[in-house]
C-alpha cells in the first residue's frame, strides 16, 4: 500500500521501540533454547514475544485507521481502505 503521506516520528519511534523490544525477546528465546533451558520457561518468553508483537500491531492498526484509512477515504481511495481490511483480517 502507498502512503501520499508521512507517519507521525513520534508514533514511528514508539513502534521501532516497541519493535527493538520484542526483537529483544526473541533473541533471549533462541540463546534459551541453544542453552537448552526449560521448555516452560522457553514457551513463556514465547507468550510475550507473541503479546509484544501483537500489542505493537494494535498500535499500528489504531494509527493507519485514524491517519491513512481517513486521508484514503477523503481522496475516495476505497482500494486502501480494502487492502487494509484484508491485512487485518489476516493479523486477526
Amino acid at each position: 500500500m502507498n502512503h501520499s503521506h508521512t507517519h507521525s516520528p513520534e508514533e514511528k519511534k514508539r513502534q521501532m521501540n516497541r519493535l527493538a523490544k520484542a526483537i529483544g525477546h526473541l533473541q533471549h528465546v533462541k540463546g534459551m533454547i541453544e542453552r537448552d533451558e526449560d521448555c516452560a520457561d522457553v514457551i513463556m518468553q514465547l507468550s510475550a514475544v507473541n503479546a509484544a508483537l501483537k500489542n505493537l500491531g494494535k498500535e499500528i492498526i489504531n494509527e493507519h485507521m485514524t491517519h491513512c484509512i481517513v486521508h484514503a477515504l477523503e481522496d475516495g481511495d476505497m482500494d486502501a481502505v480494502e487492502e487494509f481490511q484484508k491485512a487485518v483480517q489476516k493479523f486477526m
